[in-house]
């Protein structure tokens, strides 16, 4: 079974071949943005052609999201026509492929005079992005969604790992530089181990191909869609640094601000913690809480 990862010099390409020796039944191609620019359609047909794979973790995007609003066409280049690109080829090859999107899909204002406030996102909840970012990965998930029945598209939220640049490796370098930091405690959602993410990406690959084994080489279509990913609970920004620093045994003065203390250019979501009871139940996955995932990360 041969499983083609893109992006593959990324926190979640990293993550996935930091797994990899584990999974030896699974024939492993990993391409990062040399090997593989999916915004090229020519390239992603060379490379598929090469390798036929059974499958194709998308890893590769454009997430910077404050970046974004200013680089709107780069990342609409990477996002919307580089998922379309691959969404066109998997399906000339027959490749079921794997799709990471984003809790920026959904602009994150429940209503806080509800008891929805506390209600996180399920996959059928109404997308309305609030930047570029967030618009572009939308758009990519529509793409991949009218082209090619055979996807996977997976929404994950604060991802972090031992690779890559993320939150966590943030707030230990700033832990080294200075005394005192200051973080948001108003946006609340779900730190994501991105060797967490990995590891349930190669189980819905496992879990798909056991199936089409089963029944003449099919899956079922019905597993096909959208589907939540994060650790489970939920936490602040705040929370989540504080968390850091504690398993780290760093001291350091950390200060919780408002969001509106600290500007960017793109609005984040005040809430985006996602449900995640459809792939558990799909794909009988269970899944640690966030703050075991960090601690386990430090171990």
């Amino acid at each position: 079974m041969v499983v083609l990862v893109t992006g593959s010099s990324g926190q979640l390409g990293q993550s996935l071949q930091f797994i990899a020796p584990n999974y030896p039944q699974i024939d492993f191609v990993f391409c990062d943005s040399k090997t593989l620019d999916i915004t090229s359609l020519e390239n992603c047909e060379t490379i598929f052609s090469n390798y036929k794979p059974d499958f194709c973790i998308n890893a590769a995007a454009y997430t910077a999201v404050d970046k974004a609003e200013s680089e709107s066409e780069k990342a609409f280049a990477i996002n919307v026509n580089g998922a379309k690109n691959l969404a066109e080829v998997s399906k000339k090859f027959d490749t079921i492929l794997l799709h990471i999107s984003t809790d920026f899909v959904f602009d994150g204002n429940r209503d806080v005079t509800s008891s929805a406030v506390e209600m996180p996102y399920t996959e059928i909840d109404i997308p309305n992005p609030t930047g570029v970012y967030g618009q572009t990965k939308l758009d990519g998930e529509k793409a991949i969604q009218n082209i090619w029945k055979k996807h996977f598209i997976i929404r994950t939220s604060w991802v972090y790992s031992q690779f890559g640049n993320n939150f966590m490796k943030t707030m230990l370098r700033l832990a080294s530089e200075r005394d005192t930091i200051s973080v948001v405690n108003d946006q609340i959602g779900t730190p994501t181990n991105a060797v967490d993410l990995a590891e349930v990406l190669v189980k819905i690959i496992c879990h798909t191909e056991r199936s089409r084994s089963a029944i003449n080489r099919q899956p079922t279509i019905d597993n096909f869609g959208i589907y939540n990913f994060s650790n489970e609970g939920q936490c602040s920004w705040y929370d989540f640094a504080k968390k850091i620093f504690e398993i780290n045994n760093i001291s350091i003065n950390l200060l919780p601000i408002p969001t509106t203390s600290f500007p960017t250019p793109a609005k984040r979501p005040s809430f985006s913690v996602l449900d995640k009871s459809k792939i558990k139940t799909v794909f009988g996955i269970e899944i640690n809480n966030w703050e075991e995932s960090l601690r386990n990360q430090s171990e």
